[in-house]
């Protein structure tokens, strides 16, 4: 029988799809006959954009997260009772998991990057491996402290067969299973002529996608002023109200040719957006997130290899961005890096079905 490889996709914000989807991709190529099984909270019509070979979608709330109050914001009470209500039964919630796993048939566990489905492959016997630029071990104990959860969640990292690293990412330096790899981006295509056909745009117009990732949030852009030559490609359930806003739903063309036809990326620190502007050689305005410990490796990663440049919240919140947008176009570019890490990892994932 085909091997069976089971992911689960943390629904943590796009970029952990973001970071999967082409190793799938990739390696579902490379084993004929592969069956995969996607277990996410992620929207299915989400990983399909992604996900481009067969695959089953069990929907699952397989790991916690951190709690968030918006894009940018932790909610740190919030979260530290839903990982203490997560914890409070977690040797019966390992044997459950692990009797799932089995039921499933899996060959192998790739996890993006929830503890559960690793700690019940390790308990079931089966091979098991994260792929991330975070854990949630160091994210938990950098908001809720080094307690006995921040343990539990570290040993299930470290028990792995190996925690496949992606470039960027958070340092790691205690799992000693770590496998850096180099970044992994689905990169789309540049198609801005077909673009300004479309909507009847002079070559001298510019175009900025705004995108704020998988966690609902909302930037009030009707209350924004009109910048001269710029306008906005916004996503519909906004229901944005302004005369220079074009709902990306409108245009058939995918979030990566968006992306790679664009001349800036309006976002927050996150590493889908940040590496897939980087490759698509898209300027960046980002604002930072408050806090969040992955961020400062995003952003250094990101300054040396793509032109960007930060905005405050106030000045998001605002829109006052005309003259960080001149800035940012105004700055040298720079050489595109290359993502070869999905290749990585589905050789290291094709020799563990072996």
């Amino acid at each position: 029988m085909a091997p069976h490889l089971v992911v689960s996709i943390t629904g943590h914000g796009f970029g952990h799809v973001a970071q999967t989807a082409p190793v799938l991709n990739l390696l579902h190529r490379r084993t004929p006959g592969l069956r995969i099984t996607v277990r996410s909270a992620v929207p299915q019509a989400h990983l399909s954009s992604r996900i481009h070979v067969p695959y089953i979608h069990l929907p699952s709330e397989g790991d916690i997260g951190m709690a968030m109050t918006s894009a940018l914001d932790v909610s740190i009470e919030q979260s530290r009772a839903a990982y203490q209500n997560f914890h409070a039964d977690w040797d019966a919630r390992v044997t459950e998991e692990a009797r799932a796993l089995r039921e499933l048939g899996a060959d192998l566990v790739l996890s993006n990057v929830g503890y559960l489905s690793l700690a019940g492959a390790q308990r079931a016997g089966i091979p098991n491996a994260a792929l991330c630029s975070l854990n949630w071990a160091d994210i938990y104990r950098h908001y809720c402290g080094d307690d006995a959860i921040a343990m539990q969640i570290r040993a299930c990292y470290a028990n792995a067969d190996a925690f496949l690293r992606t470039t960027p990412g958070m340092a790691m330096g205690e799992l000693p299973n770590l496998v850096p790899v180099s970044p992994i981006a689905e990169v789309g295509h540049d198609r801005r002529d077909e673009l300004d056909r479309l909507l009847g745009l002079s070559g001298h117009e510019k175009l900025v996608l705004v995108s704020m990732g998988g966690i609902a949030s909302r930037l009030p852009i009707e209350r924004w002023p009109r910048i001269a030559g710029v306008r906005w490609l916004v996503q519909r359930s906004w229901r944005v109200v302004h005369p220079d806003a074009i709902e990306i739903e409108s245009l058939p063309l995918s979030f990566g040719d968006l992306l790679a036809s664009s001349d800036a990326l309006l976002c927050k620190p996150g590493y889908g957006s940040f590496v897939e502007a980087a490759c698509s050689a898209t300027p960046v305005l980002y604002v930072d997130r408050a806090d969040w410990p992955e961020a400062p490796a995003l952003i250094e990663w990101l300054r040396q290899h793509d032109a960007c440049r930060e905005v405050t919240r106030q000045e998001l919140e605002q829109g006052t961005l005309a003259q960080e947008l001149e800035r940012l176009w105004s700055a040298p570019s720079f050489a595109r890096p290359a993502p070869g890490g999905a290749s990585q990892v589905a050789d290291w994932l094709a020799e563990s079905l072996r």
